[in-house]
């Protein structure tokens, strides 16, 4: 195996294990190549926002993410659970072109193609990058069997679903551009986290043109968002073959997470997302999540949007280690 034929180099950045656990997530995380036994997840990073719509310094985001594991314990206090035993191994990054976005956008379809051929049962994980970066990743799933059904759930104040003619894969169109190719049928989307003012009346309506399962965060809360999302897996795992599942940052309400280049008021709280992270994680179904739109150069000097998108990173993982223990 060897992943830099297909453009995943070690990151920029990283913590040295210093050889003893330390109780503390840059001591838990590995790097694939120390690896000697199979691991459960494996993380990579897709450096890329030369893509986005609006100004965004989104590629910077994996960098900073492994940055602040030394912030964060690997044991949950509320589920009384260590992740330690759950083994997660870092693959990387992938090396953008410089210049060249369809190339980059092509170098995240193979390595996500590779990880998933060379790791057929793990979990995958990256972390953007912008949200052009999710077409890349499903097109290279897709690329592994181009007869599997992929179902989409995405946690997101936007549809996603602006013209490519347009706007060019960029991070407004993601969702369009798996439509139109016809990798991702419609009725097998389901958006929850939408409110107030963002989506156009003709982008809402080419999503119910295409049947996307659409939830308004308003409603979602009356009937319990991690309720709601626990229905909809379960719905989508009867229509679909791999569940991915995308969590565009700016879901969050502008008060708590500033750092994402299109921050809204009226968004959900940490605590909701943090919610459906776990319900997330516990689903067998699902093979693949990204974090993606977090922003650190728009963040302030605490880092509080930073900080939260480890911590919703390890809210998943949680739910995984959970599924895993009762065999779900």
């Amino acid at each position: 195996m060897d992943l830099a034929d297909h453009w995943l180099r070690e990151p920029s950045w990283s913590w040295n294990s210093s050889g003893e656990p330390s109780g503390y997530v840059h001591d838990w995380v590995q790097k694939i190549g120390s690896v000697h036994s199979p691991p459960d997840c494996i993380l990579y990073g897709a450096p890329l926002s030369k893509a986005s719509i609006s100004v965004s310094g989104a590629s910077l985001y994996p960098d900073v993410f492994r940055k602040l594991w030394k912030q964060f314990a690997v044991y949950h206090f509320e589920e009384e659970i260590d992740l330690s035993s759950y083994l997660v191994a870092d693959a990387g990054d992938i090396v953008m072109h410089t210049t060249n976005v369809a190339e980059s956008h092509r170098r995240i379809e193979e390595a996500t193609k590779a990880l998933k051929q060379y790791f057929p049962k793990q979990t995958l994980c990256m972390i953007g990058g912008d949200h052009s970066t999710t077409a890349c990743a499903i097109r290279g799933l897709k690329d592994t069997d181009p007869n599997q059904t992929i179902a989409i759930l995405q946690l997101d104040t936007h549809l996603d679903v602006r013209d490519p003619a347009e706007f060019g894969p960029a991070n407004g169109t993601p969702i369009r551009q798996l439509i139109d190719a016809n990798i991702v049928y419609g009725e097998n989307i389901v958006n929850i986290g939408l409110h107030g003012y963002y989506n156009t009346k003709s982008l809402v309506e080419y999503a119910r043109r295409h049947h996307i399962r659409m939830h308004s965060l308003k409603k979602a809360r009356q009937e319990g968002i991690s309720t709601l999302i626990e229905r909809e897996l379960h719905h989508l795992s009867k229509r679909a073959d791999l569940i991915y599942v995308t969590i565009d940052m700016d879901v969050l309400d502008i008060s708590f997470a500033p750092g994402v280049p299109a921050a809204t008021p009226g968004g959900m709280r940490t605590e909701e997302l943090f919610e459906a992270l776990l319900a997330i994680g516990k689903s067998a179904a699902v093979h693949h999540i990204d974090f993606v739109c977090l922003d650190p150069t728009r963040d302030s000097r605490i880092e509080e949007t930073c900080r939260i998108g480890v911590h919703a990173w390890l809210q998943f993982m949680t739910g995984r280690l959970m599924a895993k223990r009762t065999g779900i």
